[in-house]
């Protein structure tokens, strides 16, 4: 891990942008469902890592609102995840002491797979460790569009004056809203950009890109983009006196 002698600021709350696994399978001659497969299997590793750092909350980007748009047996297989989750993942999260909740749209999602997220969520509630967030179908967009929808309807209630509508207020009625402010938002693979990914909770994290693809990021990676985040500086707009 870190070595003793250097001083770590460790985040409370991570947020990675799986990107890669499907790059990572065709570089072994496997198909993208291969890729995601041994992305799933990463999760189980980055979450505990997180859970050993003392980091309080982990957001992984698993399924995105614009996904729908790849091949459908590419989708089919991602719909399967939430069922891998439930039967590979239980015992270690629970040793661990690993709460989930899940982040997105529900309206797309089949019964089956909306029953196995509550399941899951309901089952991990009462742990105390990390909080391992999947956004599954979860866009940015979505996300605020949803929250100016609820805002405006207090508003037309009666419950809300426009002149009290706060920061703290859209904050509220994000799906983050009971987590850390976000501090690192990590993305795989080489790409540098957010792609619809927690764009309000990333106005003041720090960004972290790597080559590495996905199935690669090991905890040794993961502890490079915190050490690298422990020499940012971070002034919130601020100038430092």
């Amino acid at each position: 891990m870190f070595k003793k002698t250097t001083t770590v600021n460790i985040p409370k709350h991570v947020a990675i942008i799986l990107d890669g696994n499907g790059r990572w399978a065709k570089k072994r001659g496997m198909p993208r469902t291969f890729g995601h497969q041994a992305g799933v299997e990463n999760i189980r590793r980055i979450a505990i890592a997180c859970q050993k750092l003392g980091i309080k909350a982990l957001s992984v980007f698993a399924f995105s609102t614009e996904n729908w748009n790849r091949p459908q047996s590419e989708i089919d297989y991602l719909m399967t995840l939430p069922s891998e989750f439930e039967t590979k993942f239980h015992d270690d999260f629970l040793k661990h002491d690993i709460k989930v909740i899940f982040s997105g749209r529900k309206t797309k999602l089949s019964d089956t797979n909306l029953a196995i997220m509550k399941r899951i969520s309901n089952d991990s509630q009462n742990r105390q460790g990390l909080v391992l967030n999947i956004c599954f179908d979860y866009g940015s967009y979505d996300e605020l569009t949803e929250a100016v929808k609820a805002i405006a309807s207090d508003v037309k209630n009666g419950n809300l004056n426009p002149e009290n509508i706060t920061v703290d207020v859209v904050e509220s009625h994000l799906l983050t809203k009971n987590l850390p402010s976000l501090d690192l938002l990590i993305r795989t693979s080489g790409e540098q950009r957010l792609s619809n990914f927690l764009l309000w909770q990333a106005a003041y994290a720090e960004l972290y890109f790597t080559p590495t693809y996905w199935p690669d990021f090991s905890p040794k990676e993961l502890y490079k983009a915190i050490l690298e985040y422990s020499h940012r500086d971070r002034r919130f707009g601020a100038i430092k006196r």
